[in-house]
Parts: structure tokens; sequence; C-alpha cells
């Protein structure tokens, strides 16, 4: 289990990371590695399924109507994703449904050639679908980097705050959890393992990207409010397994050596889930001080 104190340090030593760097350099996969270094596949818990790369995580929710895979991640992912799943033993093309965490490039620019090879419906909340159906260019902060744009992809169901995804069994919440950008999603589901019903979180994404402005956006004025409903409601949720749009969140690594000595508990973290959030709240509220002290 990962502490309080852990925590702290990872997150100190990534906004140090963040501030050490351009921004056009730290959103590239050039210069982050391990958003394009392979994962093993495994099963998470129930039929929950890591299909990620070491950084950029996906998920599979297996059902008998089909698939659910959540974040198509970069387009240079998707052949990627494809081997994980099959390594699974499943077929790519019994992916029925899509979702992300939220409308960065990094986490959806690959939807267009999911539904391309899989039909695969693609459900998006409603802040974000602008973005999505534009290729990135309505994002609020990144609109003219072209960097973080993508292939424009058609959103077949738009998605409120609270919504349900259904699919053969399975039951994903969707709740908005804006800031990062305005339709940023954390989805709860609940899985069995032993018996056990287990609260799953896979966390959107709480993090101040570096050039955001928390004091008087003009394209964003609700942003620091935003970020403030979010934490509160992050901080609301029960979590048994936590899990993230990026595996540093959650440790992927640490975790995953312990899954592989047959620890199968491994990704039950609730203390590590409360920390988390926690450093990420105080990141966030000093950061908005800072802005609002006018040391931008």
């Amino acid at each position: 289990m990962i502490s309080v104190l852990s925590k702290m340090v990872v997150g100190i030593a990534g906004i140090a990371l963040f501030a050490a760097a351009t921004l056009g350099a730290q959103l590239t996969p050039q210069n982050n590695p391990a958003w394009t270094r392979p994962f093993p596949p495994f099963r998470i818990a129930g039929n929950l399924y890591y299909v990620g790369s070491e950084d950029l995580a996906s998920y599979l929710i297996a059902t008998p109507k089909g698939l659910i895979l959540i974040n198509s991640n970069l387009e240079s992912s998707v052949p990627s994703i494809r081997k994980s799943v099959e390594q699974l033993g499943f077929h790519f093309n019994d992916i029925k449904i899509l979702l992300i965490s939220h409308a960065h490039y990094d986490h959806c620019a690959g939807s267009a050639r999911v539904k391309q090879l899989t039909g695969a419906r693609y459900f998006v909340m409603d802040a974000d679908v602008p973005v999505v159906e534009s290729g990135g260019k309505a994002d609020f902060h990144y609109s003219a980097s072209k960097e973080m744009h993508f292939p424009p992809t058609k959103v077949d169901r738009a998605l409120h705050d609270g919504d349900a995804v259904r699919l053969g069994g399975a039951v994903l919440v969707a709740h908005l959890t804006a800031g990062h950008t305005r339709g940023t999603t954390t989805w709860t589901m609940d899985e069995t393992q032993d018996g056990r019903t287990l609260h799953v979180v896979i966390v959107g994404s709480p993090n101040v990207n570096p050039g955001y402005k928390l004091v008087a956006n003009k394209t964003y004025p609700q942003i620091a409010d935003d970020y403030k409903h979010g934490f509160q409601v992050l901080k609301g949720l029960p979590c048994d397994i936590f899990l993230g749009a990026h595996g540093g969140y959650f440790d992927l690594k640490e975790k995953y050596e312990r899954w592989k000595q047959g620890d199968r508990d491994a990704f039950i973290d609730p203390n590590g889930y409360k920390a988390y959030i926690a450093e990420r709240e105080e990141a966030f509220e000093a950061e908005l001080k800072r802005q609002e002290a006018g040391r931008q």
C-alpha cells in the first residue's frame, strides 16, 4: 500500500517536472516514453482488464453482450491495445462501446480508428463532445496547439453527470469531475472477486496542467469552481480498487509486480486513493492561491 508521504513525494516530483519543461515538450510521446512502452495485459478483478501501455491506461470490460473499452489513447496506440485485447483471448471487433477519461489526444486520438475497426458506439461526456468532434480545436486551452489535435470523431451518445452505461450486465457510472477538461469523467463500477463486491474508481484527471489559468480565464470562466466541485465528487466516491487515466496515478508498475507474485489484491488501495486525491487537491489549492496573488 502506498503511503501518504510517498504520494506527496510523487506529487511534488511531478510538479517539479512540469515546471522544468516546456508545455509542448511535456505532452508528446517523445518526451514521455512510458506512453508508448508496451505493458502486459492482465485481469484486474472480475471482468475488468488492463490493456494499456505503461502509462496511458486503457481498460476492457468483458460482458456476454460484447466488450467496453475505456480510452483509445494515441493513434499509434490502437494496434497495441488490439494486441492486448487478443492476448487476453477476446476479439477486438467485439468492442461495442468506447468511452474516454477526457478529451485530450493522449486518451482519445485513437478513437476514430477504434470506431472504424469495430463499429463501436462512442459515448463522451457532453462538455467534451465539441472537443472530440473538432479533433481538439475546440479545447479551451489547446485549441491553437497543433500537436494536441487528433482525428475528429463522431460521438454517438452525449453523456451527462451520473449517467449509467450498460452492456451485458455491466454498469459503469459517469461522474463529471471537470477542470482538467470541461468534461473530464471519472468512471465507477462494481466488480466481484472471491465473493466480495469491490468498488472500482477510474480517475479522469485532477491535474492542473502547466499554463492553465485558474483566475480570469476568459475561455473557461468557471474552471476553478469546476476543479473544486470535482474534488468534492472524488472525495465522496467509495473506492476499493484505485485506477486512473495514467498508470502513474495509481502506481501501476509497482502494483503489477505484486500482482505477478500472486497478490490478487494488489490493486485494492482505498488509502492510496484518498492520499492521491488529497495531494492533488492540495496542489490545486496552492496553484490557485499563487495565481490569485498575481504570481503567474
